[in-house]
């Protein structure tokens, strides 16, 4: 017996930890450390982000790790975030990508630039930043080749949250977590926002259908005059400034809807599209 535990102890010990160790710079050939790696929680994220800290802490951030490597004159600073779970990784990567540009298969979904890359794997969102070389230069193979050393190494899924899949794809421009104040209202805590190009559509998962409940009273409290819809468990419409023609609707503890349409029987007709989708 003692054998076999310290035959655990080192090999399989070692094999593990090593497994974990996803900064390195040798990842690529060439590439050498260039300073003490980098370790921040969210009570000194502030001294490395200054005014950016905030974008991550709103994500449910836990701590961040972080490498530079160098190679000749181009420095490339790699940084590692753990946002507690994989919806708030992925958010804030849909938070800092540019919508304009393509997203690539690299984890849950990434974005490669000729300087810059961000993915998010699991609960970890990777930024691979160059700081110093060619202002023109292309790093694209590297970005790529640290990226496919690295992303066997983060635990967790490499499929975007489910949620996503439950939006109408039709007329969609973008969809993602937001981490607070759905549609700018403190009532709807977090949850997803899809973008359209016309009307905007929301989901939010509470934790139990009693909470979903309390939600929709606040709503009809918060909203003040509004008419019932039949569409799921219990439903409304109504048309208030900024939001235009809204319904919201609950499906168990799942509180969803539409606003932003010209009235409220676009928003009604919508709601009912998204609601055939959710499980």
């Amino acid at each position: 017996m003692k054998f076999f535990f310290w035959f655990w102890m080192i090999f399989v010990v070692p094999v593990t930890l090593a497994a974990q160790d996803y900064l390195n710079c040798q990842f690529v050939p060439g590439w050498e450390q260039s300073g003490a790696k980098r370790n921040y929680s969210p009570d000194d994220l502030y001294d490395y982000k200054d005014g950016g800290a905030e974008g991550y802490l709103i994500f449910s951030f836990a701590r961040m790790q972080g490498i530079d490597c160098k190679f000749g004159d181009v420095t490339l600073s790699i940084d590692v975030s753990d946002m507690t779970d994989a919806d708030s990784a992925y958010g804030m990567f849909a938070a800092n990508r540019d919508l304009n540009k393509p997203v690539a298969k690299i984890g849950m979904g990434g974005q490669l630039l000729p300087q810059s890359l961000l993915f998010a794997k699991g609960k970890y969102f990777v930024e691979i930043v160059e700081t110093d070389g060619n202002p023109d230069g292309n790093q694209t193979a590297t970005l790529q080749a640290f990226a496919a050393r690295m992303t066997p190494l983060l635990e967790g899924s490499d499929t975007p949250p489910e949620a996503l899949s439950w939006f109408p794809a039709e007329n969609l421009v973008s969809a993602r977590l937001v981490p607070e104040s759905v549609l700018g209202l403190r009532i709807l805590k977090r949850g997803y926002v899809a973008k359209y190009s016309q009307g905007q559509a929301f989901i939010v998962m509470e934790d139990s259908q009693a909470a979903a409940v309390d939600v929709m009273e606040k709503l009809r409290a918060r909203f003040g005059s509004v008419i019932g819809a039949a569409l799921g468990d219990e439903a409304f419409q109504t048309k208030v400034q900024y939001l235009d023609g809204v319904c919201v609707f609950r499906k168990g503890r799942i509180v969803a809807g539409y606003a932003n349409l010209p009235d409220t029987a676009q928003a009604v007709a919508r709601a009912t599209q998204l609601f055939v989708r959710l499980p």
